[in-house]
């Protein structure tokens, strides 16, 4: 009865005992209590309504959003592929995994230690023991491991123990084309080379703004030919081992276009495996390295006195005795002890001779020279490893007499090329290009340094001492190779060491009408067995010769067996 008097609001009929009104209590309350069932029947399927359509929108997601998702899974965007100029791969992207821990999750960090030292046993056993007793919720582990690898560690079931699918750059070639290539690091960035000028021209950008992530981004093609490339580094690699030289380089360059076709320098670097690219003795040599560039400077030397009116082809110079100024005497390697003519000067490397046509010039026109031609400054082009030129702080008589004959003045190997080019297309310097550039595209940016009757005038001088002169050994019969030679003394501590050069040859070919400048140089050659010395006319210019027999055919030049020592120049 207590019951009732609190829940009925009326008296009972006196007719109705207490249990049928309980009973008739119990019928009328689910009528009551019935839209509370319906509203939380309706938000359950509410929410899970929400839950099934977030599940069908991310099925159905577009390229981006599918893109976006599968980055936060593979870590990295991927990176454009670096093709040559036929569409070889010499850089693309592969999926490779990478071992991480939860330490937080790591039930025995000791036994994990243990367990994953059986599989990778080059790990430090500090580095991982601290890694995965952290108080971290995520720490790396090793990156970058083998499919081997990651099925091992999987089937020991670790717990707190993962790995993570990331994009790692492969270089098919290997060492063949590293220094121009370049190489990324451990996140997929590029660092050096055409990798880091791909980063900095706007890839980089895309990529921190979240646009560079699913989008095919199209390859960036490299103006080198692969198999060109890998030519040149084979016969330096040879080179190197017959002469026991310490180091070695070569560049091939379109006159008219500017373009690098080939550029190696050894000893060189596995960018699949970088961890030696910052090694003293692999420097990239070619551009990121100052050398005096010894006789092959005479080219410019002679150039700039011709271009200047005040020596022409047919003068000669006293080369009887030696040259005595401020301390120093300038004398001939093996000289004639005779009055010589320009070409003999050229083709007999005559020093006295060089340095009397300097002197003919002047001192503020050969600085002068020299800088129009793009020798005395930073070399404009997209290779991140480019060097400063150095040069004496104030030029006087004594520097330009000594620079005339390539002493004085360090330059890079891929710097006197691009001048050399100048000498022999017509006279336009043309800055050089790791890309493709059209013959249009490259006239509309080159400048004239020299006329066209100076230029013409070197392509004879270049021909005569192909075929008479020091460059002999560089002639490849058909193609006619014409260049000059060059042996520096190195300098060490401020002084000239003797016994250790730096040879080079500097050719073009054809000379009838050149297409390619082709440098090699060498480091500290040393005499072949069976030959008399160790100067540029016995190696450098012999391995010119090797790679031109070897890449003529790739370069597109055909060769011609006809007449004989064409006449190159009409008239004096």
């Amino acid at each position: 009865m207590a019951f009732w008097k609190k829940a009925a609001k009326t008296k009972p009929p006196e007719d109705v005992s207490p249990a049928e009104c309980l009973r008739r209590r119990r019928r009328v309350e689910p009528l009551r209590n019935r839209p509370r069932f319906v509203l939380a029947i309706g938000m359950f399927c509410a929410v899970y309504a929400v839950i099934g359509g977030r599940l069908l929108f991310w099925g159905v997601a577009p390229d981006e959003a599918a893109a976006y998702s599968a980055m936060r899974h593979d870590g990295s965007a991927p990176r454009p592929d670096l093709i040559d100029r036929n569409g070889e791969v010499l850089a693309t992207d592969i999926r490779s995994a990478s071992l991480f821990a939860e330490p937080r999750k790591v039930v025995d960090a000791d036994e994990a230690t243990e367990l994953l030292l059986s599989v990778l046993p080059d790990m430090n056993p500090k580095f991982l023991h601290n890694r995965l007793s952290g108080t971290s919720g995520f720490a790396w582990l090793k990156r970058d491991i083998t499919p081997a690898q990651m099925q091992a560690i999987h089937m020991l079931g670790i717990p707190g123990v993962g790995f993570r699918t990331e994009k790692r750059r492969f270089y098919p070639g290997g060492n063949t084309a590293s220094h121009v290539v370049g190489h990324v690091n451990i996140d997929n960035q590029g660092i050096a080379g055409m990798e880091k000028y791909v980063d900095d021209s706007g890839y980089r950008a895309l990529q921190n703004a979240g646009l560079a992530f699913g989008t095919d981004l199209e390859p960036v093609e490299l103006s080198l030919d692969v198999r060109v490339q890998h030519v040149v580094r084979d016969e330096l690699a040879a080179a190197m081992e017959k002469y026991q030289a310490i180091a070695a380089g070569s560049v091939i360059l379109d006159v008219e276009t500017g373009e690098v076709v080939a550029m190696a320098s050894l000893p060189d670097y596995d960018p699949n495996n970088p961890v030696d690219a910052l090694k003293k003795e692999n420097l990239n040599r070619m551009s990121a390295g100052t050398f005096e560039m010894g006789s092959t400077f005479k080219a410019f030397t002679t150039a700039m006195a011709l271009d200047s009116g005040k020596v022409r082809i047919t003068d000669s110079f006293d080369a009887r005795a030696p040259i005595r100024i401020g301390g120093f005497t300038i004398s001939d390697y093996r000289g004639k002890n005779r009055v010589l003519t320009v070409p003999e000067i050229f083709m007999y490397s005559s020093n006295i001779g060089t340095a009397r046509q300097a002197d003919a010039v002047g001192v503020a026109e050969h600085k002068s020279f020299l800088t129009r031609l793009g020798l005395l400054s930073r070399m404009q082009t997209e290779l991140p490893e480019v060097a400063m030129p150095t040069q004496p702080r104030e030029w006087k008589k004594i520097n330009s007499i000594t620079i005339s004959f390539g002493h004085g003045v360090s330059t890079t190997p891929l710097q006197t090329a691009v001048a050399a080019a100048a000498l022999v297309n017509g006279g336009y310097l043309i800055p050089p290009t790791f890309l493709p550039r059209s013959k249009a595209d490259a006239d509309a940016m080159k400048v004239p340094v020299i006329s066209q009757r100076t230029s013409d005038e070197m392509r004879y001088l270049f021909h005569l001492n192909g075929e008479q002169g020091s460059g002999r050994s560089a002639n490849v019969a058909g193609y006619d190779v014409g260049g000059k030679t060059g042996t520096a003394e190195k300098v060490e501590n401020g002084r000239y060491q003797q016994g250790k050069r730096f040879n080079a040859y500097l050719g073009a070919f054809p000379m009838s009408k050149p297409r390619y400048v082709v440098l090699v140089v060498l480091d500290e050659p040393q005499r072949a067995p069976g030959q008399p010395f160790a100067t540029a006319g016995w190696n450098a210019a012999p391995t010119v010769a090797n790679i031109v027999r070897r890449t003529a055919t790739f370069l597109d030049v055909r060769p011609n067996f006809g007449e004989k020592n064409p006449q190159l120049l009409v008239s004096y």
